[in-house]
């Protein structure tokens, strides 16, 4: 089961309707549902939840691309409208997702972390393990830009540690918790 809701920022705060994704094939249609709600171009957050599975926000501004989060790329590719935020982080073709991956942060280094230090969290069996995938598979975790809410009030930090009812926790950290309800 999906709930998918827009949030589109006014001069007022946010407004938020539920979305039908029927006509949704592709990341162009979802950018142009999200644009088509955009009011003077200000920013719109496109939401799409799987039940407890997964979440994924689409960040429209103008005519930017679009910027992704997913909470769980493996988790998202196995669904309809997941496998079309994931084919987009990930690439479309196996030449360009050894790319993508490489350059996804999925062992939970930092920026400028050396070599050195990446090799011995990843000898020690510990949380900073790097994922591993071979071409054609997608990674669990995260995946996507996660400073994607950051300069709305929801940090890198917050946004990973999310799990359950994630559109409600970025709802409230958005200033938009009675909006979101109202749509749901």
């Amino acid at each position: 089961m999906y709930f998918a809701a827009l949030l589109a920022r006014t001069e007022d705060g946010w407004e938020a309707s539920d979305t039908e994704l029927d006509d949704v094939e592709t990341l162009s249609d979802l950018t142009d549902l999200a644009r088509e709600a955009s009011v003077d171009e200000n920013t719109v957050l496109v939401f799409i939840e799987q039940e407890d599975a997964w979440f994924g926000v689409l960040r429209v501004e103008g005519e930017e691309d679009p910027r992704i989060y997913v909470s769980d790329a493996a988790m998202a590719a196995r669904s309809s409208y997941g496998e079309i935020l994931t084919d987009e982080l990930l690439g479309g073709d196996d030449d360009d997702l050894d790319d993508a991956l490489d350059t996804l942060d999925l062992d939970g280094t930092e920026d400028g972390e050396s070599e050195e230090q990446e090799d011995t969290d990843d000898t020690d069996g510990g949380a900073g393990t790097a994922v591993t995938a071979g071409p054609g598979a997608v990674p669990a975790g995260p995946a996507g830009d996660r400073a994607i809410l950051a300069d709305l009030g929801l940090s890198e930090a917050e946004l990973l540690a999310l799990e359950t009812d994630a559109m409600s926790e970025i709802a409230d950290a958005l200033g938009a918790s009675e909006v979101l309800e109202t749509a749901r």
